[in-house]
C-alpha cells in the first residue's frame, strides 16, 4: 500500500534542518527569549518580503485579526455593533476575530468557479454600520479583486486581509497579498507555507498609528515599561519562533514553486469527471497552501484513497453558519458555502511531496 502523506511535516523540517539547527542555536547562547534580535531580523524581512512598512509578530494568526479590529476600535475607526463584511465560507477564526470585539459579520457566499467571496454580492451586503471587507486568501488564492478596492474607496471602509493561507501569493501586478488593504493578519502555524515549530503570528500594515497600538495591545496594552495607554494582553512572538521563520522565509519562494509544480501536474492529469477542479487562476496569484477539488461523492472518495494509502482532507465540513457557537445563524441558508462544505477535499500538496507521488494520487483519482 501506499503511504502519501498530507504533508510530512517532519520532511518540511529537514529540508533546512542545518539552518534551523544553527538559528536555534543561537537563539539559546543569545539569553535574549522575547523581543529581541531575531523578533527584529525577522519583523524588517517579513515587512520587506510582503512589501509593508510595518510586521509586528504575535502569538498566533488568530490573535494578528483580533489585534486588527481592536485597535480600530481603540483609536474610534469602530465601535461595538460596526458590521464587517466576510466571506461565508471561511475558517471560523476569521469571524471569531471580529465577534471578539463586538462587531457583527456579514457573511457573503463566494464564488462556486474560485471558491473566494463573490466581489458581485458585496455592495448589497453594505448598509450605514458597515466599516469593513475583510476577504481572506482561502487556500492559498488571492481574493483580492480591483471592485473590492473600488467599493471600500466608494463606501469609506477598510480593507482588511486574512493572509493565513497565501504567503508569497500575488496580484498580476506583482503585489503580494499581506499589502493589499490597510492590514492584514497571517498565521504561522506550522502547516502554513511559512510555518513556525508552534503556534505563531504577525500583522502588516503600512498605517504607523494602527502599527503602534497592535504592537501595545499586544504587549499588554503597553508602548513604554509600566505604562499602559490600553487594556492589553500578552500575545508576543517568541525568539525561537522568530528565528525559525526567517530561516523558512528565504525558501518561501522556492517552496512555493515546488507546490505550484504539484498543482499543475494535478491541473494537467486529472481527468475524472466527478472531480470537480478550482478555476485555474495564474500561478502567481495562488500559492497553492491547499489544493482543493469539488466531488458530489466527496466522502467515498475520501475513504477510496484512504484505504489505497493517500491521505487527503476536508476543509471545512461544518461551514461557520453552522456551528454551535454561532447557533444564531443556524438557520441562515448559504447554499454555495454549504455546497462547498459536503464537496471539498483537499489533495496532498507541500514542499516535499515527489511528482512521482503526485502521479500515483492522479492515477487513483482517474480510476475512481
Amino acid at each position: 500500500m501506499k503511504d502519501i502523506k498530507f504533508l510530512e511535516l517532519k520532511a518540511v523540517t529537514a529540508k533546512y534542518a542545518d539552518e534551523i539547527h544553527e538559528a536555534a542555536n543561537r537563539v539559546v547562547d543569545s539569553g535574549y527569549y522575547l523581543q529581541g534580535p531575531e523578533n527584529a531580523r525577522f519583523e524588517k524581512d517579513f515587512a520587506t518580503y510582503i512589501g509593508t512598512k510595518h510586521c509586528i509578530g504575535c502569538a498566533n494568526g488568530l490573535d494578528a485579526l483580533i489585534w486588527i479590529f481592536r485597535a480600530y476600535m481603540e483609536l474610534g475607526v469602530m465601535k461595538p455593533g460596526d458590521e464587517v463584511i466576510v466571506p461565508a465560507n471561511t475558517f471560523i477564526a476569521t469571524i471569531l476575530a471580529i465577534t471578539e470585539n463586538g462587531l457583527k459579520p456579514v457573511l457573503v457566499e463566494p464564488k462556486l468557479k474560485t471558491l473566494e467571496i463573490d466581489d458581485e454580492r458585496i455592495e448589497e451586503a453594505i448598509t450605514e454600520h458597515t466599516k469593513a471587507i475583510c476577504i481572506v486568501h482561502l487556500y492559498g488564492r488571492l481574493a483580492y479583486t480591483e471592485k473590492i478596492a473600488s467599493l471600500c474607496k466608494k463606501h469609506g471602509l477598510k480593507l482588511i486581509e486574512d493572509n493565513a493561507q497565501a504567503h508569497g501569493c500575488k496580484t498580476p501586478d506583482g503585489r503580494t497579498t499581506g499589502s493589499l488593504g490597510d492590514a492584514a493578519g497571517h498565521s504561522f502555524y506550522p502547516g502554513k507555507n511559512l510555518g513556525a515549530f508552534g503556534d505563531a503570528g504577525a500583522v502588516t500594515t503600512n498605517d504607523d498609528e494602527l502599527a503602534a497600538a497592535i504592537r501595545a495591545l499586544a504587549n499588554y496594552g503597553s508602548q513604554k515599561k509600566y505604562v499602559f495607554k490600553y487594556c492589553g494582553r500578552n500575545s508576543r512572538l517568541d525568539e525561537l519562533q522568530a528565528a525559525v521563520l526567517d530561516v523558512k522565509l528565504h525558501h518561501l519562494d522556492e517552496d512555493n514553486q515546488h507546490r505550484k509544480d504539484i498543482a499543475d501536474y494535478y491541473i494537467r492529469n486529472i481527468s475524472n469527471p466527478c472531480v470537480l477542479l478550482p478555476d485555474t487562476l495564474p500561478m502567481e496569484q495562488n500559492a497553492f497552501h491547499l489544493f482543493p477539488v469539488l466531488c458530489t461523492r466527496r466522502d467515498e472518495l475520501h475513504d477510496y484513497l484512504e484505504k489505497n494509502g493517500v491521505q487527503t482532507i476536508i476543509h471545512y465540513p461544518i461551514p461557520p453558519h453552522k456551528q454551535e457557537c454561532y447557533k444564531e445563524w443556524n438557520g441562515l441558508s448559504f447554499p454555495i458555502t454549504e455546497q462547498i462544505a459536503q464537496q471539498e477535499l483537499s489533495l496532498p500538496i507541500g514542499p516535499v511531496i515527489t511528482i512521482e507521488e503526485a502521479k500515483e494520487v492522479v492515477e487513483l483519482i482517474n480510476k475512481f
